[in-house]
């Protein structure tokens, strides 16, 4: 599985002729061709279908709550709310499972969330949490209770990742290009945090 970040919330995740798309923004200048996508809010920074769709590679959107199957990915949704510059939103946290490997997803979540929000993250592999929209203490603690084998922080700045790394213990991290991992390797991590430089 190779994961490659692209800034913000997006991130492209892939195996073999299998690519997933989380949260492509409409403005982004990258683009390429997806068969599921993934959008855990109707903004433009995390609902541009557009940019992973090419030539006959048209993506499966999901775009809220709800179980999904495509391309033998099982999707869960779950329904929370949102604050994005002053207005409130409806988001979702998604649990998928791929390769055998069960990775989580928070979206642009503003506060801690809820057990029943919670109930679709558990036994995560690979658990994605934004750092600015939380704030680094609350995005650790998050992390903690969700207990994955690994976590990517995303939407960050320079400032609050140090944070972050910090409250996790893990100020010695080098940020990677992109993440290349076999089920094997994730099986020995515990509570890792490998940080994805923006491509």
């Amino acid at each position: 599985m190779i994961i490659t970040y692209y800034g913000k919330q997006f991130f492209k995740i892939a195996q073999g002729d299998t690519v997933i798309a989380i949260n492509p923004p409409t403005k982004s200048s990258t683009k390429f061709g997806s068969v599921l996508a993934l959008s855990t809010t109707q903004h433009s920074d995390y609902d541009g279908f557009d940019r992973v769709t090419h030539g006959d590679t048209i993506p499966f959107c999901i775009t809220g709550p709800g179980e999904y199957e495509h391309s033998g990915v099982a999707v869960q949704g779950k329904g929370t709310m949102t604050t994005i510059d002053g207005k409130e939103y409806n988001t979702a946290v998604y649990s998928f499972v791929f390769e055998d490997t069960k990775l989580g997803f928070l979206g642009p979540i503003t506060k801690p969330l809820l057990a029943a929000e919670m109930e679709v993250l558990t036994d995560c592999d690979i658990l994605f949490v934004p750092i600015t929209s939380l704030g680094a203490a609350v995005a650790n603690k998050l992390s903690v209770a969700i207990a994955p084998k690994i976590i990517i922080p995303m939407d960050y700045t320079a400032e609050n990742l140090k944070t972050f790394l910090k409250e996790a213990g893990e100020d010695k991290v080098e940020p990677l290009d992109k993440l290349t991992i076999r089920r094997k390797e994730i099986e020995s991590k515990e509570g890792d945090v490998i940080v994805l430089a923006e491509n």
